[in-house]
C-alpha cells in the first residue's frame, strides 16, 4: 500500500498540472464572482431562488467534470510514453517497482485522485464564490447559494460519478495506456485511427456499424442509462424547476442515483473485462519498453 501512496505522490510531483488547472479554473470564477455583474431580477419566489442556486452549484461543477475528462484521457495518453521520451524509464525501471505497480499508479491517478483533486476544488471554489457574492449582493442570490441540503445531495452525487465513471471507463483507460505504453509517436493518432479503420472496415464488408454502436455507447450514451436514474425528471425536481417528470419524483438525488443497476448492468463489466485486459497488455508493452 505505501508503495502505491508513494507513486501517486511521484505522479503529482512530475504533473502539477494535476493540481494547477483546477487551481486556475477555481480562481478565474472567484474573480469573475468578485469583478463580475450578474443582474437577475426575474426569480422573487422562494422556490425560484433556490432552483437558481442549485442551477449554479451544479453548473460550476460540470465546468470541473468536463475539464477533469479531458485531462484525464491526456494524461493516459501521454503517461508512459513521457517517461520513454525523456528517457527516465531507464532510471524507474533500476528501483524495485514493478511495472505492474507502475501503470497501475497511473491508472489509479488518471480515474480516481485527478477526478478528488478537482472535486474537492470545485467545492472550495464554489464555498469562495457563494461568500462572495453573499456579501457583494446582500440579497436573495446570496442566501440561495447557501442551502445545505442541496449542498449535500450535489457532494453525493459527485462522489458517486467518480466512482461509477472510473468502473465505466475503464476499458478506454487501459486503450489509452495500452496506447501510451507501446506508440513510439504520434500517441494521440495511434489512439483515434485503430478503432476508426476497425468501424470503417466492418461498415465496408459487412454494411453493419455495430462496432460503432458500441463505441457510442461506451463513450457517450451508456453511461447515464446504466447509472443514473430518469435523469432529466430528477435534476429538475433536485433543483426544484418545472419539468414534466418532476412532477412525480421527490427532491432527492437518491432518485437520480442507480448503483445497483449499474452494478447488475453487463455492460458494467463486460467493460471491466475488456478494461483489465487492456491494462495487462500495458503492463506487458511497459516491461519490455525502452527509451525512444
Amino acid at each position: 500500500m505505501n508503495e502505491y501512496l508513494w507513486l501517486i505522490r511521484r505522479e503529482l510531483w512530475e504533473n502539477r498540472a494535476i493540481w494547477i488547472v483546477p487551481s486556475a479554473i477555481g480562481a478565474v470564477m472567484v474573480l469573475a464572482a468578485l469583478f463580475g455583474h450578474v443582474d437577475v431580477t426575474l426569480m422573487n419566489a422562494a422556490p425560484q431562488q433556490g432552483a437558481l442556486g442549485g442551477v449554479l452549484l451544479f453548473a460550476s461543477g460540470v465546468v470541473f467534470l468536463l475539464v477533469m475528462s479531458a485531462y484525464s484521457a491526456w494524461y493516459l495518453l501521454d503517461c508512459l510514453y513521457a517517461e520513454r521520451r525523456d528517457r527516465s524509464i531507464l532510471f524507474w525501471k533500476s528501483l524495485p517497482i514493478s511495472d505492474a505497480a507502475t501503470v497501475l499508479s497511473k491508472l489509479l491517478t488518471a480515474l480516481l485522485v485527478i477526478p478528488l483533486v478537482y472535486f474537492a476544488a470545485a467545492d472550495l471554489t464554489t464555498v469562495v464564490i457563494a461568500f462572495i457574492v453573499s456579501v457583494r449582493a446582500r440579497s436573495w442570490i446570496g442566501g440561495a447559494l447557501w442551502n445545505p441540503g442541496q449542498w449535500l445531495q450535489l457532494q453525493a452525487l459527485w462522489l458517486y460519478l467518480i466512482a461509477t465513471m472510473a468502473v465505466w471507463f475503464l476499458p478506454l483507460a487501459g486503450w489509452l495506456l495500452l496506447v501510451s505504453a507501446w506508440a513510439r509517436r504520434a500517441a494521440t493518432l495511434w489512439s483515434i485511427l485503430p478503432p476508426l479503420a476497425a468501424i470503417w472496415a466492418e461498415r465496408a464488408f459487412f454494411g453493419t456499424d455495430r462496432l460503432a454502436r458500441v463505441f457510442a455507447d461506451r463513450l457517450f450514451t451508456g453511461y447515464p442509462g446504466s447509472a443514473l436514474r430518469n435523469l432529466q425528471g430528477s435534476l429538475f425536481a433536485l433543483f426544484g424547476l418545472p419539468g414534466g417528470a418532476a412532477a412525480t419524483t421527490p427532491i432527492s438525488v437518491w432518485r437520480l442515483l442507480d448503483p445497483v443497476r449499474f452494478m447488475a448492468s453487463r455492460a458494467t463489466w463486460i467493460g471491466v473485462a475488456v478494461g483489465v485486459a487492456l491494462t495487462a497488455a500495458a503492463i506487458r508493452v511497459r516491461s519490455r519498453a525502452v527509451e525512444l
